[in-house]
This record gives C-alpha cells, sequence and structure tokens, in this order.
C-alpha cells in the first residue's frame, strides 16, 4: 500500500512539474515574424549584417559604438519591430546616435530587405525576453 501512494505521488508531481512546464511560453511574436526569422537574424546579426561589430555578439552593446539592444530601453523608437525595421534600414545619424558613430543605412551593407526583416525580428527577440 505504501508502494502505491508514493508511485501515484510522484506520478502526480511529474504531472504537475510537466503542466508547469507547458505554461511557461515566449512572448508572442509580432505579427507577420515567426521563429525561422528570428534564427536567421541572428546569423545574420553576427555575420553578413555586421551588426555585431559594433552591437557585441550579444547584442549589449559596445561602448562608444553601438548601444545596447538587448534591454527594454529604445532611443530611437519605442522599439517596435516595424519601428526597428524602419531603424536597419535609414540608419542614425551621428547627431542622433547616442555614440556619437553614424550607423549607415542597413549597417553599410548589401542585405535584403527580407534579411533586414529577418534582423530586425531577432533584435525584436533581444529586448522581448519570454516571459516565465
Amino acid at each position: 500500500m505504501v508502494g502505491r501512494v508514493a508511485g501515484g505521488t510522484v506520478v502526480a508531481l511529474v504531472a504537475l512539474a510537466g503542466a508547469a512546464r507547458a505554461q511557461v511560453k515566449p512572448e508572442a511574436l509580432p505579427p507577420g515574424v515567426t521563429a525561422q526569422m528570428v534564427r536567421e537574424g541572428e546569423t545574420l546579426f553576427k555575420g553578413a549584417g555586421l551588426c555585431s561589430a559594433c552591437h557585441g555578439q550579444d547584442g549589449k552593446g559596445i561602448p562608444n559604438l553601438g548601444t545596447n539592444l538587448a534591454d527594454a530601453q529604445w532611443v530611437q523608437s519605442k522599439g517596435s519591430y516595424d519601428e526597428i525595421v524602419r531603424q536597419i534600414t535609414t540608419g542614425v545619424a551621428a547627431d542622433k546616435s547616442t555614440t556619437g558613430v553614424v550607423m549607415p543605412p542597413k549597417g553599410g551593407t548589401s542585405i535584403t530587405d527580407a534579411q533586414v526583416k529577418a534582423i530586425a525580428a531577432y533584435v525584436w527577440s533581444l529586448s522581448h525576453p519570454p516571459k516565465k
């Protein structure tokens, strides 16, 4: 009898733990953004997009170059996905930059509009971590 109760208790605890894990969901992505775009954007951010050269591999910024993109503080906009797309597309003039360094349109690269959207999806995800 003791074995049955203990076994039942273990099963119940495992079931509760599984239910708790299922309730931890990442914040919903913006309309039109997919998890694949976020993954592609990370690759581009750290590679061909050259974003990490100023914003760091983790997006947390490099002093006197690029600002932190991984926090909830936005200087040029409110940090919406569409605003991030626009920011990457148009760049930031030196007099508008918090570091005084120009961010050229598309980071000075020849990335496509689709790649800009993927990078924006990744940048958006940095400042909108999953909620627990």
